[in-house]
C-alpha cells in the first residue's frame, strides 16, 4: 500500500513497487485519481480524514507530507503530516499489515522548538508505537526532483540551495548533502523488504546511492 503517490517520493515509490515482481499487488491511497493504469495497480480515492476499511496488504509505505507554507496554517501542515500519516499507519495494521515504511525528514524531534520539526518528530514516535513488527522511517535532507512536473510550486530558495549543495557536494556531510528522490524510495523499498524488526531510522547519508544498490 502507497500513500502519498502524488509526491516526489511517492511518485517514485509507486513506480518501483509496480515494477517489483515480489509484489503480485500494489495499492494507492490518494485524494484524487492517478492519470497511471497498471495491472497490479489498484487506487483507492479517500479523505483521509476519515478512511474507509483498507485492505488487506503485508508492506505499508506512506509518503504523505506538504508545507506550512502550500497548507496555509501549522493546523493544515499538521493534518497531512501527523493526523493522515498516523491514520493510514493505525488503520493498516488494523488490516493485517506487519511492516511500515514512512518517509519524514533530517531534524524531526518530538522535543524540538520548532514546529516543523517538532511535528516530524511526533509523528515518526506515534505510528513506531503502533505495534508494527518492521518500522523504517527515511529521514532525507533537501529532496532533489522535478516538483514542476507534479504541477507543484517552485520554492526558490530551495532551488539556491540545491545549486550550493551541488557547487560544495564534496564538502558537505553526507547526511546534509540534498538526495535525489530515487535514492529515498530505493533506499526506504530496501528497508521495509528487508524487515528489520522494531523500528529503524534511516539517515539521508545512508540513502544516498540508494537506486544504484538496487
Amino acid at each position: 500500500m502507497v500513500a502519498g503517490a502524488t509526491g516526489l517520493v511517492g511518485r517514485e515509490v509507486l513506480a518501483a513497487l509496480l515494477a517489483d515482481k515480489t509484489y503480485s499487488a500494489v495499492h494507492s491511497l490518494g485524494r484524487r485519481t492517478l492519470p497511471l493504469t497498471h495491472p497490479k495497480l489498484t487506487q483507492h480515492i479517500v479523505d483521509f480524514a476519515a478512511l474507509p476499511e483498507l485492505p488487506r496488504t503485508d508492506d505499508v509505505f506512506i509518503c504523505l507530507g506538504t508545507t506550512i507554507k502550500v497548507a496555509g496554517s501549522q493546523a493544515a501542515f499538521r493534518a497531512v503530516d501527523y493526523d493522515a500519516v498516523v491514520a493510514v499507519a493505525r488503520t493498516a495494521i488494523a488490516q493485517g499489515a506487519t511492516k511500515l515504511g514512512v518517509v519524514s525528514a533530517m531534524g524531526a524531534n518530538a522535543q524540538s522548538g520548532i514546529f516543523y520539526n517538532r511535528t516530524k518528530g511526533e509523528m515518526e514516535a506515534a505510528v513506531s508505537a503502533l505495534g508494527y513488527q518492521s518500522v523504517s522511517i527515511a529521514q532525507p535532507s533537501m529532496l532533489a526532483g522535478n516538483r514542476a512536473s507534479l504541477a507543484q510550486p517552485v520554492r526558490k530558495g530551495e532551488l539556491w540551495a540545491l545549486k550550493v549543495s551541488r557547487w560544495l557536494g564534496p564538502l558537505i556531510p553526507t547526511n546534509y548533502r540534498s538526495i535525489q528522490v530515487t535514492d529515498v524510495a530505493a533506499g526506504l523499498i530496501q528497508a521495509v523488504k528487508a524487515g528489520q524488526p522494531g523500528v529503524r531510522r534511516i539517515l539521508s547519508g545512508q540513502l544516498q546511492g540508494a537506486a544504484s544498490r538496487g
